[in-house]
């Protein structure tokens, strides 16, 4: 072996008992480092082992684990949910009603936890309370209501007590009939203030605004009341106020003008109607409206005596000169609408008369000369009788 050859054999023996095989070096460097990180994240991840059991146990878990203890709880209509956390911490079935509180708002169940009983027990977690109670009882908590546009109240009560809503009329009918209970809406203070209460039938009739509503199970009279009050604010806004001034009418004159087109026309014909009606209440002549005479009876009768005609009521437009004392049905926004803007062509050609022509369809004859009145009443006049006797009316 040449002798430069043994030097360099010498040398790498030499650095291989020093520091080792090169091979091993290497790895050690790109190992190291992983190791290193691997401990620290092993030393993280038992702290926030540690940290969440404490989280857990304290705060979160069951307060009897595996106990099948049943609690029955109760949230009641309208209970915030600070105080569902309140009573379920006082219950015994959560460990804090701070911590279930921002839970339920982080997760997006605040809003959804519904009125209702339910049998809990202190074996259910947070989550698990929290997901049955936005989950409800399985019982309804709210149900549909609907007030037919041209319902009076004594028809929609009637149907209140029908699907189970009220056990009675009495209470509902009494409530609208003083509107007592109500002058906290101002439209019901003016009305009231107006000096006709003590003449109309309902003080209400009118100012239930006809809609489908959303109302709990145990909602009360009063509570649906109050509702469908909140919902005639909708339907005559302050710029309807302002059309009803520039017209010189108070809101409750509206109403009472709407409530006679409601039940004088279809919707088609509600512009017409109520251009007849504003001729006449410009020239002074009575409104003769059958409805009105209807609101008094209670019967829809197509055929009036002489007898109905002269009804002593201030309902009677056969009798009372202008709008009758108050509303006698309950009209819709297209109503009320018509009554602030009447079709501007008849008002124009001064149409002062209406007749119905078949009764089954609702269509309707209008005339601007009592002579062309008449004679349409004497060729529809038969329909009217006829209608009248198969349904048993006189």
């Amino acid at each position: 072996m040449k002798k430069h050859q043994r030097d360099y054999t010498y040398r790498s023996m030499h650095r291989e008992r020093q520091y080792g095989p090169y091979w091993y070096s290497a790895l050690w460097r790109i190992i190291r480092p992983v190791l290193v990180v691997g401990a620290a994240l092993l030393v993280v991840a038992g702290l926030v082992s540690s940290g969440w059991k404490l989280v857990y146990n304290n705060f979160l878990a069951p307060v009897e684990e595996n106990s099948q203890r049943q609690i029955a709880f109760t949230i009641p209509s309208g209970r915030s949910l600070t105080g569902v956390s309140n009573d379920l911490e006082e219950a015994g079935l959560i460990r804090n009603r701070t911590v279930f509180k921002y839970y339920c708002d982080f997760a997006g169940m605040g809003q959804k936890i519904q009125a209702g009983n339910y049998l809990l027990t202190p074996g259910m977690n947070m989550q698990e309370i929290a997901e049955q109670l936005t989950m409800g009882d399985g019982n309804p908590i709210v149900r549909n209501i609907t007030l037919i546009p041209g319902w009076t109240l004594e028809e929609f009560a009637d149907d209140l007590v029908k699907k189970g809503v009220l056990t009675n009329r009495e209470e509902f009918l009494s409530l609208c009939r003083t509107g007592e209970a109500f002058d906290d809406f101002y439209y019901v203070d003016e009305m009231r203030r107006s000096g006709t209460l003590t003449q109309r039938r309902y003080a209400l009739e009118g100012y239930l605004s006809p809609n489908t509503y959303e109302v709990y199970m145990d909602a009360t009279a009063e509570d649906i009341i109050r509702k469908m009050l909140q919902q005639i604010e909708r339907a005559f806004p302050a710029d309807k106020q302002d059309r009803a001034a520039e017209l010189g009418y108070t809101m409750d004159e509206i109403l009472t003008l709407a409530s006679l087109i409601e039940k004088e026309a279809k919707n088609e014909d509600f512009a017409k109607v109520s251009a007849v009606f504003h001729n006449r209440l410009n020239t002074g002549m009575k409104l003769q409206s059958d409805v009105t005479i209807h609101y008094v009876t209670g019967v829809r009768k197509m055929a009036l005596t002489n007898t109905d005609l002269a009804l002593n009521s201030p309902y009677n437009t056969y009798q009372v000169t202008g709008l009758p004392v108050g509303p006698v049905c309950n009209p819709s926004a297209e109503a009320i609408h018509a009554a602030l803007y009447p079709d501007e062509a008849y008002l124009a050609e001064n149409y002062l008369y209406f007749c119905a022509k078949d009764p089954e369809s609702g269509t309707l004859h209008f005339s601007r000369t009592l002579q062309d009145h008449e004679q349409a009443v004497a060729i529809y006049a038969p329909l009217w009788q006829q209608y009248d006797a198969e349904r048993g009316i006189q």
